[in-house]
């Protein structure tokens, strides 16, 4: 009998190995594919500390120590609005640029969309959104 019990033993002990095996292999591959998304985001927030420091690094050479405010109205450049604005003060390209104070090729290169205004420019732009057409008119005479 001590041969059949310490077969049965082996066996037990045999089978609890392969099923003790068999959860450990999954838990393991988890365990890899973790460290392996915790080395990339890793990676990743160093690049991202490296840009936010040479952004930093350009506001405090640029001399912008503060960042923007939000204004209450939402100001952004769109084709369609200068397009509208010249149409709606019935103005030429070149009446618009004087207002403004730039040539009448910007004007049609932003109104197609090859350029973009300078921020002086745009605040330009803007700030006559609110002209009506005899303003408009009056300021360029």
């Amino acid at each position: 009998m001590p041969n059949f019990a310490a077969a049965l033993k082996q066996e037990i002990v045999r089978l609890a190995r392969k099923e003790v095996k068999a959860h450990i292999a999954t838990t393991r591959r988890a365990a890899t594919q973790n460290r392996r998304e915790i080395a990339t985001l890793k990676r990743q927030i160093r690049l991202l500390e490296r840009r936010m420091a040479a952004l930093q690094a350009q506001t405090v050479r640029t001399g912008e120590t503060q960042m923007p405010t939000k204004t209450a109205e939402p100001r952004r450049f769109s084709i369609r609005s200068v397009k509208a604005q010249r149409r709606r003060l019935k103005l030429s390209a070149e009446q618009f640029g004087k207002l403004i104070g730039v040539t009448a090729q910007a004007i049609y290169n932003w109104e197609q969309g090859k350029a973009r205004p300078r921020k002086s420019q745009f605040e330009s732009l803007v700030a006559i959104r609110a002209l009506g057409r005899r303003e408009a008119l009056t300021r360029l005479a």
